[in-house]
């Protein structure tokens, strides 16, 4: 087991005075049996009253209403979790799926089939030419080796780029200009996944890195694939390799789009400048 602890601030600050709408909070870690959450802390300024409740997708979303004017908005978060995924790879996949292709059981299919909704048909096409040169239908592979080649894929031809603009580039787009965020990323392993009928869904989070721990991070991002006997299972095509025990997943959704840690409205006509710090560390 690893401890890690999180500190994640969000200032927003108005070049005027504005009256704050309810903002929706992403900020809590995913519980399970391999994540705990030791200690959370959610403070703001101004004060708010905070409402807590999990989505469709049973991510833990805070709404925090105010009832003050301002003209800053301060959102900190600290955490400290109890990361168990120690052993990323020791799983068991259902004897069917073992080799790709497969099919879903007719269970799985009906409660999978908004994770494999295909992309539009120019953006299929697009995929399966660049899958074509990751893997041909004649050859035999088994799910998790194709998976984790799309993954190392990514990594090794695509470059990347921290992007401080809200928003997911097109597939085309992170394609064509050879470069992209952890997002665009994710989202371009998430619908090569789908051509292939399997189901994916966005993840974000946060990871550890241990040489920038000291250093001003952001969050980060990846994607999950429901492999039978396995389960959801993270991939990461920044790094090329499945998700193991230095990611911390907080939200997932079918949507790349769906899920930014902070969401939410102001009342006024007063511009926001936007400064997000995100740390996280190994905690003894």
């Amino acid at each position: 087991m690893k401890r890690y602890k999180i500190i994640h601030r969000t200032y927003y600050n108005y070049t005027d005075t504005v009256m704050l709408g309810a903002q929706h909070l992403l900020l809590r870690p995913r519980e399970g049996h391999d994540l705990r959450i030791e200690s959370f802390e959610l403070k703001t300024s101004p004060d708010a009253k905070i409402y807590w409740h999990r989505d469709v997708e049973g991510n833990s979303v805070a709404i925090a209403n105010f009832s003050n004017s301002t003209q800053q908005l301060t959102i900190e978060s600290d955490v400290i979790i109890q990361q168990y995924n120690e052993s990323p790879l020791d799983f068991i996949v259902a004897d069917y799926a073992i080799n790709y292709p497969f099919s879903y059981s007719k269970g799985d299919l009906f409660s999978l089939s908004p994770y494999r909704v295909l992309p539009d048909q120019k953006t299929r096409e697009l995929l399966n030419n660049w899958i074509f040169n990751i893997w041909k239908s004649a050859e035999q592979v088994q799910t998790y080796t194709l998976l984790q080649r799309l993954a190392k894929t990514i990594y090794t031809t695509l470059t990347y780029k921290v992007r401080e603009e809200p928003g997911v580039q097109s597939v085309e787009q992170t394609l064509s200009l050879g470069s992209g965020s952890c997002r665009d990323f994710a989202l371009l392993f998430m619908e090569a996944v789908k051509c292939l009928g399997l189901a994916s869904r966005f993840v974000s989070g946060y990871l550890y890195a241990p040489l920038m721990s000291n250093q001003v991070g952001s969050t980060h991002a990846w994607a999950e694939v429901y492999i039978p006997g396995a389960g959801w299972k993270g991939f990461d095509p920044t790094i090329g390799d499945i998700v193991g025990t230095d990611h911390i997943p907080v939200a997932v959704s079918r949507l790349a789009e769906a899920v930014p840690p902070i969401s939410g409205s102001y009342a006024g006509f007063a511009k926001s400048k936007l400064d997000v710090g995100v740390w996280v560390s190994a905690y003894i």
